[in-house]
């Protein structure tokens, strides 16, 4: 049986919260699978030197800036419907209406998200997923997770990526190369986002790896708790 990638990436998380309770001794207390993850960040990096990057500096290049702040914009609009529905789960009710109202006006006025009419209107922009309304609902984050492609996560964060992955309305295109398309810009429009980071960490990391992986988990933390961690979080 042909199992999607949501559902694999569900089934990793599993065993990697699995195997990281019976793991000891290793030297960063937050990356429990180091071994594993350093492998596949060194699969991600031939991946992305080879294909991912230059199709993104490619299209930076190619594509007109009206044109890419139009597909930024539109794959923001799609995620702020996931954006209100964790707010409103995780209590923030006020947050997850201005959310809706941003979906609403930016899908019409804005012409299907490509235009942030939202923002000029003085609502703002929220970034929330399910990962971090499982870790506002006391869920661990079961160790450090870096994959090809997904990049640096938690294991409790690849969890919420899956779920949230799995309600994507734009995996209901029917058409499945149109769908593969817009899956292939959404990560080239990604990657393309970072490239100016790239020089960043090339001139500021002597580890890469370690770098990536110390300022993830120090930015996932500031969205957990929308920068007002609690004492015994900081």
């Amino acid at each position: 049986m042909k199992r999607s990638a949501p559902a694999l990436v569900l089934a990793l998380g599993f065993a990697l919260g699995l195997s990281g309770c019976a793991t000891t001794g290793e030297k960063n207390p937050h990356d429990p699978y180091e071994g594993f993850n350093r492998a596949m960040f060194g699969v991600n990096e031939v991946v992305d030197n080879v294909v991912t990057k230059p199709l993104a500096k490619a299209y930076d290049k190619a594509t007109p800036l009206p044109v890419k702040a139009g597909v930024g914009n539109f794959f923001a609009n799609v995620a702020d419907l996931f954006i209100g529905v964790n707010n409103g789960l995780q209590g923030k009710v006020g947050e997850g209406a201005s959310d809706v109202g941003r979906l609403l006006i930016n899908s019409t006025v804005g012409i299907l998200g490509l235009f942030d009419v939202a923002s000029e209107l003085g609502l703002e922009k929220h970034d929330e997923d399910f990962g971090q309304t499982l870790a506002r609902w006391g869920v661990g984050d079961g160790g450090y997770v870096f994959l090809p492609i997904l990049g640096p996560r938690t294991a409790r964060d690849t969890l919420g990526w899956a779920v949230d992955a799995s309600v994507d309305p734009l995996r209901r295109i029917p058409r499945v190369a149109t769908r593969n398309s817009v899956a292939g810009l959404r990560i080239v429009d990604v990657r393309a986002s970072l490239l100016p980071a790239d020089k960043v960490v090339d001139e500021a990391a002597l580890d890469r790896y370690a770098y990536i992986r110390d300022g993830y988990l120090q930015r996932r933390k500031a969205q957990i708790w929308d920068g007002r961690p609690p004492r015994n979080e900081e």
